[in-house]
């Protein structure tokens, strides 16, 4: 009898000893378990996020520029705006135009740079006589897509169209051609009074005589 004790506590012993320490694991497991949460972002708080960044990447850094704003406007100036501004914000920013501006050929859609002049003429002034300044008209572009301006046949609209022709010079070019005839070429529009080397330069590219 004693031997069948000795050998019981001989095989239960080891088995309650594996029990305990299989508990105890379980148990750690489990505690585990409890401090590891899992959080899910919503898909549309993730697209959100994505497309704040992409738009942080995307979307330019607009830069300063300083802008120098002259004649024909209430409040001539330098003023401070972006590269994004246009011409029209500028003017804006100096008051507007008073009453004798001449805004035909001003291009207001342009892009602003750094140290830019806008010099805004009154009606009927010689834009070459201007020292040092930039007159905001349209640019070259605004002519490379139409077609060019016959200086034989074009009316005083369309001559006031070209840059520095205003209604003076727009007049003398009538004027001569019903004096002297048409033009043999476009060489020939030197020859009209008020238009020298300086205003053919800048007009060869936009005329032709037919």
């Amino acid at each position: 009898m004693h031997l069948v004790k000795k050998y019981a506590k001989t095989v239960l012993f080891p088995g309650i000893v594996c029990i305990g320490i299989l508990y105890f694991i379980l148990q750690q497991n489990d505690s585990s378990g409890e401090t590891l949460e899992i959080t899910t972002i919503p898909q549309e708080q993730i697209e959100q996020l994505n497309s704040e960044v992409t738009k942080e990447v995307e979307e330019p850094t607009n830069s300063l520029v300083m802008v120098d704003v002259k004649g024909a406007v209430h409040f001539p100036g330098v003023y401070e705006l972006t590269t994004e501004d246009r011409v029209i914000d500028a003017i804006q920013l100096a008051g507007g135009y008073i009453e004798e501006a001449d805004t035909k050929m001003i291009n207001h859609a342009q892009k602003l740079v750094d140290e830019m002049v806008l010099y805004i003429p009154k009606k009927g002034e010689d834009v070459e006589t201007i020292p040092n300044g930039q007159v905001a008209v349209a640019t070259n572009n605004q002519h490379a897509t139409s077609s060019l301006i016959d200086i034989n046949s074009a009316d005083e609209s369309q001559l006031t169209t070209l840059p520095g022709i205003g209604p003076s010079k727009a007049q003398a070019i009538i004027s001569y051609r019903e004096e002297s005839g048409a033009f043999k070429s476009i060489e020939d529009l030197k020859k009209v009074t008020g238009i020298g080397d300086k205003t053919f330069e800048r007009l060869r590219e936009f005329i032709e005589a037919k």
